[in-house]
């Protein structure tokens, strides 16, 4: 509200800050339409929760789901619950006008209640590198903040750029990604680590198994003989690491090739995944140094 004169009269008007109707894509390939930009955002996964920090959406968060620990002030929302199960009286006790969902992350029936109860939701599941920076940019739009969200995805993009640049010439590795060591799983090559992995020049060597988060064998990693073994989790010591050292024929292990990763750099597809990459990076290229140096 301000004040305006005209002449010998002045009086109280209020400001009315008009909106476009703002509509985009989401990754199930479902329109999201929202009147004016979103004031009361639920992210109901972590990634998805990274995303809106980084464009500028710290105020318009005001719930998230557990594990939501990045960046430190996540900490402090509203946990409305985990990928397994969704507190919905907690949601829509928070009143959102929008909704970030992970695909295949959150449980399909109670979304859907959210959906019915007129709720924009806003699926993200990005599946390529490429799809991190486009997810930032649209969750920018429809939560006012697309100028920052724009500059954040080019930067990302220009890290990435240069990654590509610099390691599409590097000589090949064969490298066993492991999720977990008890039990025992792995990626295929649809999986966007996967992708990681090939932009550093290395072959994922499960890559051709069409599970997308396959189980497998001890014996399945020895016939596959990686020279690289990256760990993202595990039970045991060293990250779940240093229970394949008693294999001496591994060429990892003769190698000396067996790295930790933070899991929350690649196991997450969001802005962080950026990091993961330029991480994983150096690690085949210490890797080929390694290589280099056993052989005689």
């Amino acid at each position: 509200m301000r004040s305006v004169c005209f002449g010998a009269f002045c009086g109280l008007f209020f400001m009315v800050r008009v909106f476009a109707a703002i509509v985009v894509t989401d990754d199930e390939g479902k329109t999201v339409s929202l009147a004016q930009p979103a004031q009361r955002v639920v992210s109901l996964s972590p990634h998805a929760t990274e995303m809106l920090y980084a464009i500028g959406a710290a105020e318009e968060l005001v719930g998230v789901t557990r594990y939501s620990e990045y960046p430190g002030q996540a900490k402090s929302l509203p946990v409305v619950g985990d990928f397994r199960q969704i507190d919905l009286e907690k949601v829509l006790v928070l009143k959102p006008d929008l909704i970030v969902v992970w695909s295949g992350g959150n449980p399909p029936k109670q979304v859907g209640k959210l959906e019915r109860a007129g709720i924009a939701v806003f699926y993200s599941n990005p599946r390529r590198l490429a799809d991190i920076p486009g997810n930032m940019v649209r969750l920018g739009m429809l939560t006012g903040h697309e100028d920052q969200a724009r500059r954040v995805a080019g930067q990302w993009n220009g890290r990435l750029d240069r990654l590509k640049r610099r390691y599409r010439n590097r000589a090949g590795l064969r490298v066993f990604y492991q999720v977990s060591d008890v039990p025992l799983f792995t990626l295929n090559g649809k999986q966007i680590v996967s992708e990681v992995i090939d932009l550093c020049g290395g072959k994922n060597v499960f890559a051709d198994i069409p599970v997308l988060a396959p189980h497998v064998s001890t014996e399945a990693v020895l016939a596959a003989n990686p020279e690289v073994i990256v760990s993202t989790r595990g039970m045991g010591t060293e990250n779940g690491l240093s229970g394949w050292r008693r294999y001496k024929m591994l060429d990892a292990v003769r190698y000396r090739n067996l790295f930790h990763m933070n899991p929350d750099w690649l196991d997450r597809p969001g802005p962080r995944m950026i990091e993961g990459a330029e991480m994983m990076c150096r690690q085949l290229d210490e890797a080929r140094k390694n290589r280099q140096a056993a052989r005689p």
